[in-house]
């Protein structure tokens, strides 16, 4: 623009570059530019019609390649026309080479033009419903680039913006309509099927085919037409004319011609119609040109388009050659300047090569006009004529493809096509039939002679032709090639770009995989080169950008010459001398002959000279005429304000008198309307109170009626109900003792697989390990010699046919030479061709033998290479071998103490790794747990989903789900269960991990191996001890279990009879009290119903239930007895108990009190009663909601079936028939998968219920065992039974009772619902005590299975917490506190001496007297574990968002800001600034926080400090990966920072006592960094002292340090290349790791030490709020 205004020449601006380097982005904000600078000369808006032009040519001429996304595939040059005022008037358009191939074929990640895309995007608009068009998918010309989507572009949405710029350059909606059908018919051209006749010569196509008819609809063509000369030609000889049929590659290859002619017409229509909108009868005094050309381009396979459009970038490559090398040269030796010249790159001899004459063109040109001409032809020709030139090579290994070296690149071009595309041919009867058409937008296009783009103006100083010469409709044979025109457009491009001041934008590819922040240096670099831009650089720097005449220098910089200069006449002298006073530096100007130079910025700097000058006076003129202004305006202001405030005084005081006089009427109506107010207010309210109390009292008397008639009814229900709670308690009680069995003996055979494990790790197995080993290589070594003599005598039989064949072959020489004798030369030929079958036979041979020797030796290095692996092996193994002796033999000696030392050493390392690998798989089996959980949860709503089901009444519904390492029949089992439902339901949901499941199936499966081994030995085990037990051993058995059930009947009986003792005085009681109410309120109930009364008639229907409880006892008693009698009877001795079988409560009279309390129990079972009833009406929701889901489920498949149907309808017969076989096989294999999965599930089922009959014949052995055991003690319990015996209390014993039922309360109110604020004033590690409490009584009673369920559930429960609350650092560190106390418990009074060393003698009394639980402490240990990471991993996620920010970015140190390195833009951090960037203050409150959650919760002191060792490892990890990636914080700033930091870091440890924690030894690499960014790095002895100082830092960390090391200001120097060669060379006998960056999710492994504790059980108090009162103090 200033060029323009300035010299008042015509500009251009060249945008040129690669294939995607962003020219077009660059030519519109070029034009963006100048339409917001300049604006418009009127109001037709054309600076927006000239912005709207853009999407236009977009959408019509733009694709996507594997190169660009948004890729021109035409060039065009813009002219913006401008009057005087420099104000856009105009614009006019050309282009250049479409790529019509690209309409009809696109390779693999490319697409066709973006309209097709756009127009598919919005066919379901209802104005585009006639167009019949679906998604781009479904269409041939738009699918064969395979994805049809562009990421982060909307179709739709540019398809809108196309159409809102076609209305703005004034295309009417008839003729958009009209343009979108033209292109849905190119769509519909290309799905027409053509099918080929039988005798190859002819096709067809079929009459019904929609898309044809859909293509001569759009277009309003003839079908029958369209459809005859599509396959057919007409052939015109002098005589007469021929009609000729098409083979199906000539019918397809017309089809797609004419697709193309179709395309390329409209796209000219277009460019034409936006010229007319855009041309302008104003007269234009200049204009500036944009250059929006194609870039340059190299495929996989290049073509003619390609071709044109390298010769395109070469001539503009040649024109900025010439203008920026040659001319600027030959300017500065006219002026007479010194200069220096510079050579540059020519490419005038490439452009020859395809332009001069007999070049590449030509060739082409001359081959089209040949009758037969190919394109192999063509190419030989040039391979003839071209092969000497430089720029012109031939491929290797092709003769189908020429190279071409050009300016930016070598580029192969493919041959093919090349003849077809230069000679763009459509038939003319397909033409014809287009011209015929209804729609006169269609018929126009194919006219002949129509009128070309308007040019421009005459009053243009530069004449411009069109670019596209038009056609003439004479002769084909004289029609121009499309080459010709191209060469002739581009000629006529050159002399327009010459006959203007050119401006040059070099757009640089960063990268050629179209990634974004993705700079690549040498890419870069070569376009630079190859464009002559670093020449250009070089000049500009040596040279004088800016110049001026003599003339045009006075006359606009006469301003700053001085008034006694101007008197001067000679102009030359006035400009010298006042250069000489503005310019200093002489070196910044030279003077020639009629022009001045200058350096680049100096002209700059006067133009800032001159307008300072300017800005001094107009400052001065402003001055007084904005006094001037302001005095104008105060007179003005100040009469007014006058006037106005005389006005607004008067009404003011008249509004005052005003309201005063309605105060005054106001206060008196206010007074009567309150009154009246207050008095209807008070009468309505006392009318309501009435009718309310008649109503209220009519309310409770009916409620009142109403629930006595409710308590009636429920008496009845209860009856029944107590009888199925009855049945269903020995049901549940009978499944536990089913899960209790099973328990024990899986933990059996857990024994026998440790028994095993520790035998295999043992070294005598490693010894028959090697024999075997040993045994495999001598029998190898053999197979070995055996094969070598097989391979002799295969040679030595090769060798024996050779021979043989050689004197064959001489015999039969000789029989030739005589026969030849004796017959003569008839018989010649035929011996000829038997001697020449002889020796192809003998090649043969030798090829035979030449494939047995490469067998052989092939088979020969493969069998050394297995040896010398395998004895490679078994010397490893024999080292192994020898290693473990010489440790046993070193551990049994004393005398090699120093051996032992370092072997104690290696084995504290080998704990300390195995531990860590054993943690690790923890972790990994714990995220396993829960993905498998989650998993478990998913297919259990996904088995839910089509109805409700219940569960087999054989597998308990108690069993737990610990983490116990063996794995019980029920729990494989209902694991193979639930992997059948995934696979079942996986192929319909795909709403799973695949990979996560297949691991736990593969899982499932191996543990499911193992158990069946350990089962198989169990029973081995069990046939034998049987076998070993003698005869009179199960009896005596039997007689103690005979004994232990008949304790367990008496013990029954007792609290049976208990409990009704307690019944009777409870009743009592209430009799008391009932009777005395019913004499205090006698005189007031005389005149209502008796109360009294009623409450007996319903206490009397209660009796009757009591009656039934006390039958049902009587049965029970009943029982018993008989079944003592059965026992008694098979020894003959009888003795005489029913004497004494009637209880004594059994024949009383039920009086009043009795009624009541049953009627309490009644009113009780009542409620439970109903809550029953809302369970199953929540059931029966639930149950109708999955019939809902199953209803939809029906809907969604019908409808997908219905889609396809009517998909199915739009296909061919043919199509419809291969479908539904289709569909037909797919559903006949999903029901072959099912059917098959089925009899395999069946199949288990089979085998897991065999199995619990064996088990149940078992238990059926064992039981007839006990009661024959049963009656050798019965006598001693005959008093038991009688009499119930009462136990007098003594001192708490540190044991805590509970009922088994209980048992699911405890967890909850002790485990899942308990908080860690309810227990703040508590002893720490409260629930840990009562549990173990727990656990001793159920030790004291020696009861096995309470102990198992109840350390199950409380496991179960801790992970359920932990799995829920998994974010809570408080809950988490509370339950890894509360578990390391129960393990510690566990172990402190297991009875074990190496535990009990600082236990009290009291202490020695709460042992455990029965049990061993160290498998227990196992499994708690490994939760431990699991609750520690989960731990670490929570406080990790709190401290790592301010690890960064605190440590490197945050200002800790006041004054450091200002000594940031010079030469860098701000960073931003991982934190944005403000509220939420990060201190150092921030990290020391969360660490507090920690600590002091951890301490308040009495986690051990050991714990803690590990933990703060991996927090510490992490920041440290943290901050060094960042130092090590960022540049801008490797400065001596930082480094001073960091030392402050870390300073803080461990005063802060010192002051938590925290120091022997080892965190400060896990900073040592963060503190050496620091470090090292402040010592000096200049000398040796520097290099030598930062050696020995990062002893922690690997020689790569060091050395990236030094390389991103930057100064803080241009005093400091960096750190040169020769220190750092230095440092390397000292540091590389060290065995550093090869990894740069720690490892920041590195986990230590941690040990959970024993910690007793100093309590006693018997001293620790359960508070009330934990709400444990079932809890019974033994």
């Amino acid at each position: 623009m200033l060029g323009c205004s300035r010299d008042e020449k015509n500009q251009s601006i060249i945008v040129s570059g690669e294939s995607g380097a962003g020219k077009t982005v660059s030519a519109k904000y070029a034009m963006r530019y100048f339409t917001t600078v300049s604006g418009s000369a009127s109001d037709t808006n054309i600076e927006e019609k000239v912005l709207a032009s853009s999407p236009i040519m977009e959408a019509i001429g733009n694709a996507k390649t594997t190169r660009n996304d948004n890729s021109s595939r035409f060039g065009k040059y813009i002219q913006i026309g401008f009057d005087k005022r420099y104000r856009i008037i105009g614009a006019n358009m050309r282009t250049y080479l479409l790529e019509k191939s690209r309409v009809v074929f696109q390779a693999d990640d490319e697409r066709n033009y973006h309209i097709f895309y756009q127009l598919c995007a919005a066919a379901s608009l209802p104005e585009f419903k006639e167009l019949a068009l679906t998604c781009a998918e479904d269409f041939f010309y738009t699918s064969q680039g395979g994805n049809t989507v562009i990421e982060g572009v909307d179709d739709a949405e540019d398809f809108e913006k196309t159409r809102q710029a076609f209305t703005l350059v004034g295309v009417r909606e008839s003729h958009q309509i009209s343009i979108f059908k033209i292109i849905a018919s190119i769509l519909h051209l290309g799905n027409v099927e053509i099918q080929a006749e039988r005798d190859g010569e002819s096709c067809r196509v079929s009459p019904e085919d929609e898309h044809l008819s859909d293509f001569c609809r759009l277009l309003g063509v003839e079908l029958s037409q369209m459809e005859h000369w599509l396959c057919h030609r007409k052939l015109v000889t002098t005589s007469e004319t021929y009609v000729k049929t098409m083979s199906l590659q000539q019918v397809v290859n017309a089809r797609d011609a004419l697709a193309k002619h179709i395309y390329a017409q409209l796209f000219h229509w277009i460019v034409e119609h936006v010229n007319k909108a855009l041309h302008t009868s104003l007269k234009q005094h200049s204009f500036i040109g944009v250059l929006d050309i194609y870039g340059f381009e190299t495929f996989e396979v290049n073509s003619f388009e390609q071709f044109c459009i390298n010769y395109a970038n070469e001539k503009l490559q040649q024109q900025f050659n010439s203008h920026v090398f040659k001319l600027e040269q030959e300017e500065y030796m006219k002026e007479q300047i010194p200069w220096t010249l510079i050579d540059f790159y020519d490419n005038q001899p490439c452009i020859d090569l395809i332009e001069a004459k007999l070049g590449i063109l030509d060739l082409l040109d001359e081959e089209c006009k040949v009758p037969k001409g190919t394109d192999q032809n063509w190419t030989q020709k040039l391979y003839d004529r071209h092969s000497g030139s430089q720029h012109f090579q031939k491929p290797r290994m092709s003769n189908k493809a020429f190279i071409v070296i050009h300016f930016a690149d070598k580029v192969e071009y493919l041959s093919d096509g090349f003849l077809e595309k230069n000679r763009d041919t459509v038939y003319e009867e397909q033409i014809n039939i287009l011209k015929a058409s209804k729609f006169p937008l269609v018929a126009d296009l194919f006219h002949d002679g129509k009128d070309s783009a308007p040019t421009a103006t005459a009053s243009s100083k530069i004449n411009i032709r069109s670019s596209r010469p038009p056609v003439k409709a004479s002769n084909k044979e004289h029609k121009k090639t499309v080459g010709y025109q191209f060469r002739s457009s581009l000629h006529l491009l050159m002399e327009t770009l010459n006959a203007t001041t050119p401006h040059y934008v070099r757009c640089i590819k960063p990268n050629d995989e179209k990634l974004p922040f993705h700079f690549n240096p040498k890419r870069a670099v070569q376009q630079l080169r190859a464009c002559g831009v670093l020449e250009t650089i070089r000049i500009s720097a040596a040279g004088y950008p800016s110049r001026w005449s003599y003339h045009d220098f006075f006359n606009r910089y006469r301003v700053l010459v001085k008034k006694r200069d101007l008197a001067n006449s000679d102009k030359k002298a006035i400009c010298r001398s006042v250069l000489e006073s503005l310019i200093k530096d002489p070196d910044k100007f030279q003077f020639g002959r009629t022009k001045i130079f200058f350096r680049a910025g100096q002209v700059a700097y006067l133009e800032k000279l001159r307008a300072d000058k300017f800005r001094a006076a107009t400052i001065m003129i402003q001055k007084a005429v904005r006094g001037w202004l302001q005095k104008v305006k105060y007179r003005r202001l100040k009469g007014a304000t006058l006037i106005l405030q005389r006005y607004c005084r008067g009404y003011l005081a008249r509004r005052l008198a005003k309201h005063l006089r309605r105060t005054r009427a106001a206060v008196v109506l206010q007074k009567q309307y309150r009154m009246q107010r207050a008095r209807r207010a008070y009468q309505r309210v006392r009318r309501a109170a009435v009718v309310i109390q008649a109503f209220a009292r009519g309310m409770f008397v009916r409620r009142i009626y109403h629930q006595v008639l409710r308590e009636h009814k429920a008496t009845i229900i209860q009856k029944h109900v107590r009888g199925w709670m009855a049945r269903r308690r020995f049901q549940r009680l009978r499944g536990a003792a089913v899960v209790i069995q099973c328990g024990f003996r899986r933990l059996k055979a857990k024994q026998a697989l440790k028994a095993l494990r520790i035998e295999a790790r043992s070294a005598e197995h490693l010894k028959r390990l090697n024999v075997g080993m040993e045994n495999k290589i001598v029998q190898l070594q053999r197979k070995i010699d055996d094969q070598n003599k097989e391979l002799k005598t295969l040679s030595e039989q090769l060798s024996a046919i050779t021979s043989t064949h050689t004197m064959e072959v001489e015999k039969l020489k000789k029989e030739v030479a005589c026969y030849q004798q004796s017959q003569g030369e008839d018989r010649g030929p035929q011996l000829q061709e038997e001697v020449e079958s002889l020796r192809t036979e003998l090649q043969r041979a030798h090829s035979e033998r030449k494939v047995l020797e490469d067998t052989h030796t092939r088979e020969k290095d493969e069998l050394r290479k297995r040896v010398a692996d395998l004895e490679q092996e078994n010397a490893l193994l024999k080292n192994e071998k020898e290693q473990l002796n010489n440790q046993i033999l070193c551990q049994s000696k004393d005398e090699f103490a120093q051996n032992s030392v370092k072997e104690n050493l290696m084995m504290k390392k080998e704990l300390e790794e195995e531990r860590s690998r054993y943690q690790n798989l923890v972790k990994e089996y714990s995220r396993l747990e829960q993905r498998y959980d989650n998993l478990r949860d998913e297919m259990t709503i996904l088995k839910q989903t089509p109805g409700h089901r219940r569960n087999p009444s054989n597998q308990s519904s108690l069993e737990s789900d610990s983490n116990y390492p063996s794995i019980s029949t029920s729990e494989v089992g209902d694991t193979e269960d639930t992997l059948q439902q995934v696979e079942e339901i996986g192929l319909e949901k795909a709403a799973m991990d695949m990979t996560v499941f297949l691991k736990l199936q593969k899982r499932v499966r191996e543990l499911e191996q193992e158990r069946k081994k350990l089962q198989v030995q169990l029973e081995k085990k069990e046939q034998q001890d049987g076998k070993r037990v003698p005869a009179d051993q199960p009896s005596n058995d039997s007689d103690l279990d005979q004994d232990a059930d008949l304790a367990y009947n008496s013990l029954k009986r007792q609290e049976l009879e208990s409990e009704n003792k307690k019944l009777k005085n409870e009743l009592n009681e209430l009799r008391k009290a009932v009777a005395d109410q019913a004499s205090e309120h006698s005189p007031a109930a005389a005149g209502t119903p008796d109360s009294y009364s009623l409450l007996l008639n319903q206490l009397r229907v209660a009796n009757e239930e009591l009656e039934v409880r006390k039958e049902e006892v009587l049965i029970l008693r009943t029982q018993i007895v008989s079944a003592d009698q059965r026992r008694l009877a098979g020894k003959g001795s009888e003795p005489n108990i029913n004497a004494r079988t009637s209880w004594p409560n059994s024949e009383k009279h039920v009086d009043q009190e009795d009624a009541i309390e049953a009627y309490h129990g009644v009113c009780q079972t009542n409620r439970l009663l109903e809550a029953q009833l809302q369970a199953q009406s929540r059931e029966h929701e639930e149950e109708v909601d999955n019939l809902k889901a199953q209803l939809e489920a029906l809907k969604e498949e019908m409808d997908r079936q219905q889609q396809t149907f009517c998909q199915t309808l739009l296909l061919s017969p043919e199509a419809q028939v291969e479908f539904g076989i289709q569909q037909e096989m797919s559903r006949l294999t999903n029901e072959n998968l099912d059917l098959k999965e089925l009899v395999e599930k069946l199949e288990k089922n089979e085998r897991k219920l065999k199995k619990q009959l064996k088990i149940y014949m078992k238990k059926v052995q064992d039981l007839e065992a006990a009661q024959a055991l049963a009656q050798s003690e019965r006598k001693r319990h005959e008093l038991n039974r009688q009499v119930t015996v009462q136990r007098k209390e003594k001192d708490f014993q540190g044991m805590l009772e509970y009922h088994k039922e209980d048992e699911a309360l405890l967890i909850r109110n002790l485990v899942t619902e308990l908080k860690p604020q309810v227990l703040a004033g508590a002893v720490p590690c409260l629930p840990a005590y009562i549990l173990y409490m727990c656990l001793r009584h159920a030790d004291y009673v020696n009861d096995d299975l309470k102990v198992h369920s109840l350390l199950t559930s409380t496991i179960n429960g801790i992970k359920k917490v932990l799995k829920k609350h998994n974010e809570d650092f408080e809950m988490t560190s509370f339950w890894l506190s509360n578990t390391c106390r129960l393990l510690h418990c566990l172990k402190q009074y297991s009875g074990d001496e190496g535990f009990m060393t600082q236990n009290t003698a009291k202490q020695n009394e709460h042992c455990l007297k029965n049990f061993d639980l160290t498998e227990y402490r196992q499994v708690l240990s490994d939760l431990s574990i699991q609750i520690y990471q989960q731990l670490i991993k929570i406080a990790e996620g709190l401290l790592q968002p301010m690890i960064v920010s605190a440590m490197l970015e945050n200002e800790s140190i006041q004054g450091l800001s200002g000594v940031k390195p010079t030469g860098y833009r701000k960073r931003t951090s991982s934190m944005p600034e403000g509220d939420n960037s990060y201190c150092l203050e921030a990290i020391i409150r969360q660490m507090n926080s920690f600590h002091t959650v951890m301490c308040d919760q009495g986690l051990d002191p050991e714990i803690i400090l590990q933990v703060f060792r991996q927090l510490f490892y992490m920041i440290n990890a943290v901050t060094l990966n960042n130092l090590l990636l960022r540049k801008d914080v490797c400065s001596w700033s930082t480094g001073m920072q960091l030392r402050y930091n870390i300073s803080q870091l461990e005063e802060w440890l010192r002051g938590r006592n925290l120091h022997q924690s080892g965190a400060v030894e896990t900073m040592e690499p963060l503190i050496q960094a620091a470090q090292l960014l402040q010592l000096k790095k200049k000398s040796p002895e520097d290099a030598e002292a930062i050696c020995s100082l990062c002893t922690a830092l690997s020689t790569q960390q060091i050395v990236k340090i030094l390389n991103l090391y930057t100064p803080l200001n241009e005093f400091e120097e960096r750190v040169t290349v020769a220190f750092i060669r230095t440092i390397q060379a000292q540091l590389q006998d060290r065995n550093d790791p090869q990894q740069l960056l720690l490892d920041f999710k590195h986990m230590f492994p941690v040990l959970f030490p024993f910690n007793p504790s100093s309590l006693t059980m018997d001293s620790i108090h359960i508070p009330a709020c934990l709400n444990l009162e079932f809890l019974n103090e033994v």
